[in-house]
This record gives structure tokens, sequence and C-alpha cells, in this order.
């Protein structure tokens, strides 16, 4: 499994999806990603990263948060 995490000025990251694999993690990335200007990006409404102003990506769990509680393999047409 592969964890997208969104992340904030002056806050720790958050985890906001799973994926199956780390392909699907960033071809839906590159699709929630509305612009990307000074090191700071605009997602997609509606997708998991709305509202962050970045992310990062781990085979492996970087928080204690908990996989269950969020979206898994989220796509464009579940919005």
């Amino acid at each position: 499994m592969h964890f997208l995490y969104g992340s904030k000025r002056d806050a720790p990251q958050k985890l906001v999806a799973t994926f199956d694999s780390e392909q699907q993690l960033l071809a839906y990335v590159n699709w929630a990603t509305l612009s990307q200007r000074d090191g700071l990006h605009k997602f997609e409404q509606g997708s998991p990263l709305t509202g962050y102003q970045g992310w990062s990506h781990s085979p492996q769990p970087l928080t204690d948060d908990d996989p269950a509680a969020v979206d898994h393999n989220p796509s464009p047409s579940m919005l």
C-alpha cells in the first residue's frame, strides 16, 4: 500500500488517501493538481488534497493516522 499525505505550512502532514500502487498515487496527484507556484500547490475541489498546500507519499506509514479512515484508491469519478 502507498500512503498520500497532505501538508500545510506550520502543520504536521496528514494522511489523506491510500493507493494500491505508486503509479496510481502519482497519476491521481497529477490529475488533482490544478497549479503549482513557488512550492505551493492548488488541488481540485473535492479531492482528498483540497485545502492542502503540498503533498508527499511513502510506501510505509509516516504518521499515526488510521489508513481505514481515509479514501482508498480515490479517482476523479468519485468527486
